[in-house]
């Protein structure tokens, strides 16, 4: 993995003398990113406010709980969000290829360039829920929030917000229980913190008690980012226990632990 930092600088690089170029740097796995971290610090992260050059590299990086194991499971959202200060980059969890498009549009379509990471669960590469219609690639533009399109305002009671993979499991539960008091949004970026989206959907729900749900441990992953940051919302966190590892290391364990985050979710 240490190979990585070479070349991830070598797409820096290149994305720094080709502005008008879509550079995308992917990893096999998320944690492939940790070979590269002084690359990330030093310049992605930071190389606007050091030397006042903007770059549009855009990292790929797997990540979501899919019982492969602590290597495979995390690209380590909470190290990125860590270094997300003064609009300095842009960090996404999207959950469908219309949006997935629409984002990597956004970055050449703006009239300056930022650096994205985005963290893509290879399992929804197989979901059909990810798919999207033709249309959808054809009109619009990215979205930072998507809604419950299915809730009755009036009905909600709980609000689950989340991002990524987990929203296909929490999806999933919703439509076997049949119940409308329960919505689930979609916190497609991260970073910067789409405020006024959520506050809107914060009052269109004004009844309902919010939960963050994620996958990761809650000492990772977007929670901390999350209660230092969206003060005007409050909110509780399901999350699985705080761990020195990223992910165990058993499927079995790995089932369990993913069962009970969204029983959690659906009985708190």
């Amino acid at each position: 993995m240490l190979s990585e930092y070479g070349v991830l600088g070598f797409e820096y690089g290149y994305a720094l003398a080709n502005p008008n170029a879509l550079v995308l740097w992917e990893a096999q796995f998320g944690d492939f990113a940790n070979g590269a971290q002084t690359m990330i610090d030093q310049f992605i992260s930071a190389g606007e406010q050091k030397w006042n050059r903007m770059n549009g590299v855009t990292m790929l990086l797997p990540h979501g709980y899919e019982g492969q194991g602590p290597e495979h499971s995390s690209a380590r959202l909470e190290r990125f969000l860590q270094l997300c200060a003064e609009l300095n980059m842009v960090v996404t969890n999207i959950t469908t290829a219309a949006n997935f498009f629409h984002a990597l549009r956004r970055q050449l379509a703006w009239p300056f360039r930022k650096p994205m990471i985005n963290f893509s669960p290879k399992a929804n590469l197989r979901h059909m829920g990810s798919y999207s219609r033709v249309e959808e690639f054809l009109s619009g533009g990215f979205k930072e929030v998507i809604d419950d399109a299915n809730a009755d305002t009036n009905k909600v009671k709980k609000v689950l917000f989340c991002s990524g993979k987990i929203y296909f499991d929490l999806a999933e539960r919703q439509q076997k229980d049949g119940g409308q008091d329960i919505a689930i949004i979609r916190l497609e970026q991260i970073y910067p913190l789409p405020y006024k989206q959520l506050e809107a959907l914060h009052k269109k729900y004004k009844s309902a008690t919010w939960f963050w749900v994620q996958e990761e441990p809650l000492n990772m992953g977007a929670a901390g980012f999350l209660q230092m940051n969206l003060k005007s919302i409050n909110f509780g966190v399901v999350s699985r226990q705080p761990s020195a590892s990223t992910a165990t290391g058993y499927n079995k364990v790995h089932m369990q632990e993913q069962a009970e985050l969204i029983e959690t979710a659906f009985s708190i």
